[in-house]
């Protein structure tokens, strides 16, 4: 596992999944949203976006957390030798795009940049759900489906699934 391309809708917890994995396997961590928006939350142009995305493939080792644009993420499934597809039901991503609003009152949500704007992310987050569920989920488990002889594929369809996968890391990393 050197190159690791963690994926799924909004809210699912991809961010801090990732960070405990680069943790546990000591790779370098990358979230998209800190590539592709400024602190504050304003938007980087897309072809500097693109063009980091494109220099981050190139090494050697990386994990990589987020969407990004729908070219740039099959471009980074390609290039990963690890897929980690978070595929909750849709009634949890929304409840936990509510659970990051509220504490994101608080804390900086993992993964995004400084001073993102919560309120307007959040409900850019309720905007993205369904449409995600509808038209990017069977592809991502046609994907997973297809990836499963070639690549290491983790599928993991509850949260229950996500805490023994991070759990088994931390035991065969001990």
């Amino acid at each position: 596992m050197k190159k690791v391309a963690v994926f799924g809708n909004s809210g699912g917890g991809k961010s801090t999944l990732a960070k405990t994995l680069a943790e546990i396997a000591g790779l370098p961590l990358t979230s998209l949203d800190k590539i592709m928006y400024l602190p504050g939350g304003e938007a980087v142009p897309h072809t500097d976006y693109l063009k980091h995305h494109a220099e981050l493939l190139k090494e050697d080792a990386w994990i990589i957390d987020g969407f990004g644009c729908v070219p740039s993420a099959w471009e980074r499934f390609s290039a990963a030798d690890t897929l980690v597809y978070i595929d909750l039901p849709l009634s949890v991503h929304f409840l936990m795009v509510t659970k990051r609003c509220l504490k994101g009152m608080f804390v900086n949500p993992e993964g995004w940049p400084e001073r993102s704007p919560i309120l307007k992310s959040t409900l850019n987050s309720y905007r993205v759900l369904w449409p995600c569920h509808r038209k990017l989920t069977p592809r991502y488990r046609q994907l997973v489906a297809d990836s499963a002889a070639s690549k290491r594929v983790i599928h993991l369809e509850s949260l229950r699934a996500i805490a023994v996968f991070l759990k088994e890391l931390r035991t065969a990393k001990s």
